[in-house]
């Protein structure tokens, strides 16, 4: 198979390319009229990009399949040209804390997805022991919480836990990644109760996160580990990361599409669709993340898909107290990252570095993550100047704070190791950590 196009995203850059693949892999890249006739030649108005890699998806399933399954997140995520997903260790019951939860989930999943799905292994108190054979059996790294997670069966760890689950993965080189915000700032603050999302907001204040990343980084430097700050909504903890950085802390940060589209004084009171933890914040700390991307304080963008039924939102009364925090959103993370990124001036180029060559370095999956000789031929047609309003999305419940919205740049068709990903069978494949990240020692 050939795809070719004017605009093709490489890693050195935009041009015109052919691209040749070969049993699901690329295996040449040439000039755009070095191909046959009858070669897929993508329109004047689309781009080619690498198949996005999201590393942060709640999946839910097994046990919570009622407010996403393994079927509708990667049929959303093939039609938002996303082709890779790394599914999150929690709200699945049995969570991914050990090598039985892992089985179960590779068990649930197995024949029933449309894109690649890799996993994260959970940290929680007890299970340092699991953590290097999880490594062996797959996963790509650990998630931990530094306050409590919402879920029983995926608890914080405290700072005793950190260090100890550090110890063990800088012993392998593995990767922690962790959701940081501050118990004992959030008891402090107002509680959460009623429509008032300036309540809400006041309830999980900027320093909430500013003091959990210290705490990151302070263990981080003590035991040399790599870890990485997931879901970073607080601009004011860009100069802390800067410093870390600085001081040799192999540290790495993501933020979100939410956290760039919108801002608190947007958000409806009572539409509790916005509500995520942390939260959207005042535009400020968006456009303090937009300039980070820009500058390279921030890694990568990516969803932070974590959908429930529409009840657990309680749309019905709009408390931000009751209601489940999580946004819904992986189907339309490219255009809405895109449409920011264009308002700003900042190029496509970039944008497909922040959501695909990254994550997919951050989850060590080599294979993805750009158009390259002997990557997978994971490819998608965009079109960067048309418009959409966001409409009925693919994933299983239909709450969105997308929803309604006009975004800019529309996903016309995918490939995933060259097949046509177009509503058939499901194509998508289980993937394991890389060989070339194998556990040592």
């Amino acid at each position: 198979m050939i795809v070719r196009a004017r605009r093709v995203v490489l890693p050195e850059g935009e041009r015109p390319a052919a691209v040749h693949v070969e049993d699901g892999r690329i295996t040449a890249l040439t000039a755009f009229d070095d191909a046959p006739d009858d070669a897929t030649t993508l329109e004047d108005d689309e781009v080619l990009l690498p198949g996005l890699v999201d590393s942060h998806v709640h999946v839910n399933d097994p046990g919570r399949t009622e407010w996403e399954g393994f079927a509708s997140a990667t049929r959303a995520a093939a039609a938002g040209g996303i082709t890779t997903i790394v599914d999150m260790p929690l709200n699945s019951i049995p969570p991914t804390t050990s090598r039985a939860g892992l089985a179960a989930k590779r068990a649930v999943a197995q024949g029933q997805v449309s894109v690649d799905v890799a996993f994260w292994g959970g940290a929680v108190p007890g299970n340092a022991g699991e953590l290097r054979p999880m490594l062996e059996a797959g996963v790509v790294g650990f998630k931990c919480f530094l306050l409590d997670s919402g879920v029983p069966e995926f608890p914080p760890l405290d700072d005793a836990g950190l260090r100890t689950a550090l110890a063990e993965l800088a012993a392998v080189d593995g990767l922690l990644i962790a959701h940081c915000e501050d118990e004992e700032t959030i008891a402090a603050a107002p509680d959460p109760t009623g429509r008032s999302y300036a309540g809400f907001l006041a309830s999980r204040p900027p320093a909430a996160e500013e003091t959990a990343i210290a705490r990151l980084v302070a263990a981080a430097a003590d035991t040399g580990a790599r870890v990485h700050v997931v879901h970073l909504a607080d601009g004011g903890a860009l100069p802390l990361l800067r410093r870390a950085r600085a001081d040799g802390v192999r540290i790495t940060v993501e933020t979100c599409p939410h956290y760039l589209t919108f801002a608190a004084d947007e958000v409806p009171d009572g539409d509790t669709a916005f509500k995520c933890c942390p939260p959207i914040r005042e535009a400020a700390h968006r456009e303090a993340l937009w300039q980070a991307l820009a500058d390279g304080d921030v890694d990568l963008v990516v969803s932070d898909h974590s959908p429930c039924t529409p009840a657990l939102k309680r749309l019905d009364v709009g408390d931000f107290g009751l209601a489940w925090g999580g946004i819904a959103g992986l189907q339309v993370t490219l255009p809405a990252v895109w449409t920011g990124a264009r308002a700003r001036g900042m190029a496509l180029t970039r944008v497909v570095e922040l959501m695909s060559a990254a994550p997919a370095a951050l989850a060590g999956l080599s294979a993805k993550g750009a158009i390259a000789v002997g990557r997978d031929a994971d490819l998608v047609a965009f079109a960067p100047d048309a418009t959409a309003t966001v409409g009925r999305l693919q994933h299983k419940n239909p709450v969105t704070p997308y929803a309604g919205r006009e975004l800019t740049g529309v996903v016309r068709r995918v490939w995933l190791r060259g097949e046509v990903l177009d509503g058939g069978p499901p194509r998508g494949r289980l993937l394991d950590r890389d060989p070339s990240a194998r556990v040592r020692g």
